[in-house]
């Protein structure tokens, strides 16, 4: 084969595969993209999700059946727990330490909660408004458990649910919430 027509053949060939990725890129645009979060095959509520913990005294277990160990004993209620997976009536879940394992259902809450953030070396600032001029009330040590009212993607309401006391704490400071998630009263 000459040389030049070994190069003919080679420019061929790319200019086909030029077109068959143009082809591809014009049939990718056309598929609709998923942009919502992944269900839960179970509950089909979106995964993960934060929920809390309905009960004192609950066992965080190795795998999805009470045939397996406990890994855990959990006894303080309302601690908010991420929900990563689910299987029947078992839900993979996560503490605010990492620690994750297995729980059943109907050990776990959809009500709102969260501590302030177990990283944070400063405490958070109880503001009395969603935004940072606000007067302070209070300052809140990592790990305090607080109750989530709601959530503008920035700033969320809370209260301590054995002191009288509400506010605003910036919704970075806190672990039980995803940054920028909104909740509604």
């Amino acid at each position: 084969m000459r040389p030049f027509s070994l190069l003919r053949r080679t420019m061929g060939l790319l200019a086909l595969c030029g077109l068959f990725a143009a082809c591809l890129a014009s049939q990718a645009s056309a598929i609709p993209v998923e942009t919502s979060a992944p269900k839960g095959r179970e509950t089909g509520l979106p995964v993960p999700r934060f929920v809390s913990l309905k009960s004192a005294n609950a066992r965080m277990r190795i795998g999805p059946s009470l045939d397996y160990g406990t890994k855990w004993i959990y006894v303080k209620s309302g601690l908010p727990l991420e929900i990563t997976a689910e299987y029947d009536n078992w839900r993979q879940v996560r503490d605010s330490d990492g620690i994750s394992g297995w729980m059943h259902r109907a050990l776990l809450s959809s009500r709102r909660t969260a501590v302030i953030g177990p990283w944070l070396k400063q405490p958070a600032a109880l503001h009395t408004g969603a935004r940072e001029s606000a007067a302070i009330s209070a300052a809140l040590m990592a790990r305090v458990l607080v109750h989530v009212r709601s959530c503008d993607g920035a700033w969320c309401s809370i209260g301590l649910p054995h002191e009288n006391l509400t506010g605003f704490v910036e919704q970075s400071a806190l672990w039980g919430v995803y940054p920028g998630e909104t909740i509604a009263d």
